[in-house]
């Protein structure tokens, strides 16, 4: 599976943005569609998923700040934020799942000045 991330850049805080992926490259069905972030000296971290039931699953830290959600038929996954704040700055990774194993993208920057 590989997947590509698009979205990312320049946002000032209390601003919003939305991320998009899309997979390519397996015939084996996709389970879960998320999004990870990593911020420089940090681990990465879970931001949310979606289940293909479309069940959302979010980090505290984005929660009702965050909407996610995909579209099966291309296969693709949006993150959407709002009420951006200098710590959602991170380099954002696309991360998919299928009964085979966990796939990333190759990660999108998010920066955002105060």
């Amino acid at each position: 599976v590989q997947l590509q991330a698009s979205g990312g850049g320049l946002v000032q805080a209390g601003g919003s943005l939305t991320l998009s992926c899309t997979a390519s490259g397996s015939s084996f069905s996709i389970s879960d569609l998320g999004w990870y972030r990593q911020a420089a000296g940090k681990e990465r971290e879970l931001v949310a998923f979606v289940s293909n039931a479309g069940v959302p699953t979010y980090a505290a830290s984005v929660k009702g700040r965050a909407t996610i959600s995909r579209d099966n038929a291309k296969k693709a996954v949006y993150l959407q934020m709002i009420s951006l704040r200098p710590e959602d700055a991170a380099v954002y990774y696309c991360w998919a799942r299928n009964y085979r194993g966990s796939y990333w993208g190759q990660g999108t920057e998010v920066t955002v000045s105060s």
